[in-house]
């Protein structure tokens, strides 16, 4: 009998949806054991449990051949305490540094899947909004609001303006279709790119991040988080963009030379940036982004939508039936590239 432990919290009809579909299997879901979401679709949220209730999870993960998400209550010794586990479906996308810095590729034969493509849409729209943000001057609005001013001014428009996406994956690609409805010029990189890509306009390769640098009016990072691509973007191709650029960063913070871009901002280098992901997270009181009227500061959510646990569990479910049916899993971590 195959057993699964839902290992973050997720909704009760979420939850009857994988029993309902596979009743042969055991779904084992305490919600008592794990930690209250603090908002929809909360994965992280601090697990706190009596010696009595930390027994019992550790009896389950025993049980566990599957789990739903990580158990970020045991990272390290998860090996140990879930001898008969043999896949943990992710609720993120980006989870390639997570395995390596836990080691479980050499210390497991675990196969992981990811959670890519289920936030595709809630960041494409942060991206657009970013651009909003600065294409009609948002800060101008909220300032003559404040003063309870009224002055008549003239916006931009986002047709016609060029959006550089670092990262065609479905995140990017998904920016990409909703920018074309504004009628933006969009370019990117892949790693052929002779291969077209929907509502891009231009492919680059990877190995020179020029064109996608110079003349552009907003740079997105979709981009995964791997050893490629950890500070892709330095000081000096800061200095390729142009002083009316926005950078969106939708992918890590190590994508991209925080304190590089920090100067940029100050110094009036770079018009205005949009950053959901960060160096440190939480990101520090003291840090000097804070303070810089031309930033947009997420707190690493710009992915969380309430149709998020929805769209999981669908995958989830399509997963468990390849599983079952010993058929290639979707969205397959490759640990050596890391997504």
């Amino acid at each position: 009998m195959t057993t699964i432990l839902i290992a973050s919290y997720l909704e009760p009809e979420y939850v009857a949806q994988i029993r309902a579909a596979f009743p042969d299997i055991t779904v084992i879901d305490r919600p008592d054991l794990l930690g209250a979401p603090r908002f929809i679709a909360d994965h992280t949220a601090p697990v706190k449990r009596t010696p009595e209730q930390e027994a019992e999870w550790r009896s389950l993960l025993a049980q566990a051949d599957i789990l739903f998400d990580f158990d970020h209550t045991h990272r390290d010794d998860l090996p140990d305490l879930a001898p008969r586990l043999r896949w943990i479906q992710a609720t993120s996308a980006g989870i390639g540094k997570f395995v390596e810095r836990m080691g479980y590729a050499e210390r497991t034969n675990w196969r992981f899947t990811t959670a890519s493509g289920v936030h595709a849409r809630p960041l494409a729209e942060w991206a657009i909004f970013a651009m909003l943000y600065f294409a009609k001057d948002y800060p101008y609005l909220a300032r003559e609001k404040a003063a309870r001013h009224w002055e008549r001014y003239t916006t931009e428009e986002l047709s016609g303006k060029t959006l550089s996406i670092i990262g065609l994956g479905k995140i990017g690609r998904e920016t990409a279709r909703l920018a074309k409805a504004f009628d933006m010029r969009v370019i990117g990189s892949r790693r052929d790119p002779t291969q077209s890509v929907a509502h891009v306009d231009a492919l680059y390769p990877p190995d020179d991040l020029r064109p996608l640098l110079k003349d552009v009016d907003y740079l997105v990072l979709a981009t995964p988080h791997t050893p490629e691509t950890e500070g892709l973007i330095g000081a000096a191709q800061i200095a390729l963009l142009p002083d009316h650029a926005v950078v969106i960063n939708i992918a890590r913070g190590a994508v991209i030379d925080q304190p590089a871009l920090t100067l940029a901002l100050q110094t009036g280098r770079l018009r205005g940036a949009a950053l959901d992901v960060f160096a440190v997270e939480p990101l520090p009181a003291d840090d000097p982004l804070w303070a810089l009227p031309n930033v947009i500061i997420s707190p690493h959510s710009a992915s969380t939508a309430p149709s998020e646990n929805a769209r999981i569990t669908a995958l989830f479910i399509e997963n468990i039936r390849r599983f079952l049916a010993d058929e290639p899993l979707l969205n397959l971590l490759d640990v050596q590239k890391q997504y």
